[in-house]
């Protein structure tokens, strides 16, 4: 049953990179002709590969930065985190993020549940009172 799975993990995982694959080559051809240069066919596969091992390597570094603050969800702290050695796209994004949570409603934010100590007390402080 285990085997199955695994079978259709690589399916998906290379149905995913040719996909990511046609997508790239899609977007270079038309950056290319915006530019007026010809990029040949190897280089477009050499790009395609590198940035899917590139997109890869990303995610897994996503996922450990998580995990390391006991967390189950990557957050925008974690993707600056992992590009911090360009320091151009790791400025792109704080400002893109500051933004984000400019735009944010004030009264969106989940609130802090109250540790049961401090209910406690709330408890304590209304008999004192009475």
């Amino acid at each position: 049953m285990e085997e199955g799975n695994e079978n259709d993990l690589e399916e998906e995982r290379d149905l995913l990179r040719d996909r990511f694959r046609l997508s790239l080559i899609s977007i270079a051809e038309s950056e290319a002709k915006t530019c007026e240069l010809e990029i040949s066919q190897p280089i477009m596969a050499c790009i395609s590969d590198l940035t899917f091992k590139f997109a890869e390597q990303l995610a897994k570094d996503l996922q450990l930065f998580a995990q390391h603050a006991d967390r189950k969800t990557v957050n925008m702290d974690d993707v600056i985190l992992a590009a911090h050695r360009n320091e151009h796209v790791a400025t792109l994004l704080r400002s893109f993020s500051n933004d984000l949570k400019e735009k944010e409603p004030q009264g969106g934010r989940k609130r802090k549940k109250a540790s049961k100590k401090k209910q406690d007390d709330v408890v304590i402080d209304v008999m004192d009172v009475s």
